[in-house]
């Protein structure tokens, strides 16, 4: 399966459970593929060193829950809740800092992620 066909796949799967597409993360090697693509519509699309999805729904108690899903053989997220008050720039860097973890996982797989 193309890198692409794999990126339609998970997305697939997290719409089915009500998940949002909020940003995909493609890194050089993939870039082409997503050059010209219009089904994602207006979905950033932000070059990376990882082949990654962000996705957000609504959580419990007002709270929005947001996941970081690699895209690889080995299924790898992250997910993070954010209190309905919490600012916009703190929410972005946690985010940031999420997207960081995951290219420390891919470094280090075999170190347990609270390591990183």
């Amino acid at each position: 399966m193309d890198q692409l066909s794999k990126f339609r796949e998970v997305i697939e799967r997290y719409r089915s459970f009500d998940w949002q597409l909020r940003k995909i993360l493609v890194s050089p090697a993939s870039r082409e593929a997503f050059s010209g693509q219009q089904e994602f519509g207006d979905v950033e699309v932000a070059e990376s060193e990882v082949d990654a999805l962000w996705f957000r729904r609504p959580a419990s108690g007002g709270r929005e829950a947001w996941e970081l899903r690699l895209i690889a053989e080995s299924p790898y997220a992250l997910f993070e809740t954010f209190e309905p008050d919490e600012p916009e720039d703190e929410r972005e860097e946690v985010r940031v800092e999420m997207e960081a973890r995951l290219r420390s996982h891919l470094e280090h797989p075999d170190v347990p992620p609270d390591e990183h």
